[in-house]
């Protein structure tokens, strides 16, 4: 399957397609709870949809409220996850290693996106789209499915956790 480069990262080297670097992907993220449960056949099979980039230190690989339809794979360096408040300072909510998956709600539902991600160090990542998704669930339904699933748990589980976070700031009262 052939890939234009994205828009959104024509700044940034364009590698190839993942399937050139399967190997190496798959060492970075056989570690990340996000694709632990994919043969390397699955994952493999995975890669041949997906593209690769570099991003220099400062690079911005998702920016907060632009409308999205990709989600990014972090295969080297590290990125700070930041959010916009609303008294117009800019909140940290993370800071992000190999293996971690970014932007899945919005290439889920097409709506804006939720925070900005800027590399602190030169970063290499992979990128999915969602016509590519769509590809995969055509062209491997079975592979497809479980890529959906487990990008459910991982957004349940992250919904969880900011839930956990919230609980103390919320009040007591019961109506």
């Amino acid at each position: 399957m052939e890939h234009p480069i994205h828009s959104a990262f024509a700044g940034f080297d364009y590698l190839g397609k993942a399937t050139r670097f399967a190997h190496e992907i798959h060492e970075v993220i056989d570690r990340s709870s996000l694709f632990e449960e994919f043969s390397f056949q699955e994952f493999e099979a995975l890669c041949d949809y997906m593209i690769c980039y570099t991003a220099p230190r400062h690079g911005v690989l998702i920016r907060e409220g632009d409308i999205g339809d990709f989600l990014v794979i972090l295969l080297t360096g590290k990125v700070d996850v930041v959010k916009d408040a609303s008294d117009g300072s800019t909140k940290f909510i993370a800071v992000v290693g190999p293996g971690a998956s970014l932007g899945e709600m919005s290439l889920i539902d097409g709506q804006a996106r939720f925070a900005t991600c800027i590399s602190t160090e030169p970063v290499d990542f992979a990128v999915l789209d969602r016509k590519a998704l769509n590809a995969v669930l055509a062209a491997h339904p079975r592979l497809g499915n479980k890529l959906l699933l487990l990008l459910l748990q991982l957004m349940v589980k992250r919904l969880r956790d900011s839930s956990e976070r919230l609980l103390p700031h919320i009040g007591s009262s019961v109506v």
